[in-house]
């Protein structure tokens, strides 16, 4: 998950830096944190991460570097044990003979071993369901393409995969069991910011009857903010007016790149966590497994 991947980032920055001062460390410790919150700032996860890592930075006595990876090391830990918690629970999900739809990446690839939404897809297979997964390539930066196709491939998964824009194409023709998709961000409200498309994607599937999953940690989860698109970052033009370096849109294109969309919690069917699945109304299954 993002959070373990920022916790490896500050224990490399203060190893980087060990042979400062103890007040010099933490300082770019504290630089660095809000260079990688500023990247994702949708990232509740990465958000809870960093901020382990720099309050036992400030708290511990023993050499700082030791302190922080010690802090990173348990971190990737508690999500591996959250990864497979979350893979176990979503297992009631998946039934002999169905065609899960993906979006972006949420497998091996994008977490510590196990994976969320893709991670449930793979284990299910492994246990003999006969499945396939229709997965969206997933514009602009291809991660269902490049990472989920190859995941997929690696496992013997059979899958076919579309263009984002052919998703209501291939629900309306009923070729779509359920959606699982992951999540960077979900409120105590049942809203979730994912993946650019996540919205679309949603929408179609509650317009179809198709049942739309959300796959999350609690790590995820803010319980204290509400639905904000102001979160959200637009990102560099060039990833929508180029494709593999080739100019494809005229010189004076503007754009507008944002990084990640949010679904309501109407157009949710369930959301699957490592404490099990919480079924609407999610302000009372969140605020009853996930608040005290």
């Amino acid at each position: 998950m993002i959070g373990a991947a920022s916790a490896y980032a500050l224990a490399l920055e203060a190893l980087r830096n060990k042979g400062r001062t103890r007040e010099a460390v933490l300082a770019r410790l504290r630089q660095v944190s809000r260079e990688l919150l500023a990247c994702r700032p949708t990232g509740r996860d990465m958000n809870r991460a960093i901020t382990r890592v720099l309050d036992r930075a400030e708290r511990g006595e023993g050499e700082l570097w030791k302190e922080v990876l010690s802090e990173a090391e348990d971190i990737a830990e508690e999500y591996e044990r959250t990864e497979r918690k979350i893979v176990e629970a979503g297992q009631v999900l998946v039934r002999d003979g169905d065609v899960v739809l993906t979006h972006c990446n949420s497998g091996p690839l994008a977490t510590i071993a196990w994976g969320t939404a893709l991670g449930i897809v793979i284990e299910a297979w492994r246990t003999g369901k006969r499945i396939s997964v229709i997965a969206t390539e997933t514009r602009p930066l291809l991660q269902g393409a490049r990472l989920t196709a190859w995941e997929l491939e690696h496992n013997g998964i059979p899958f076919k995969l579309v263009t984002d824009s052919m998703v209501g194409y291939v629900m309306a023709r009923g070729l779509v069991s359920k959606v699982l998709v992951g999540a960077d961000r979900v409120w105590r409200d049942g809203s979730v910011a994912n993946k650019i498309g996540t919205l679309t994607i949603a929408t179609v599937a509650r317009e179809r009857g198709v049942p739309f999953y959300v796959v999350a940690p609690t790590s995820t989860f803010d319980l204290e903010g509400t639905p904000n698109y102001d979160i959200i970052e637009n990102r560099d033009s060039k990833e929508i007016l180029d494709i593999g370096g080739v100019r494809i849109a005229p010189k004076d294109t503007q754009c507008l790149n944002p990084a990640f969309d949010i679904t309501p919690p109407d157009h949710i069917t369930a959301i699957v966590t490592e404490r099990g699945i919480l079924q609407p109304p999610f302000e009372e299954s969140i605020g009853r497994n996930l608040v005290g």
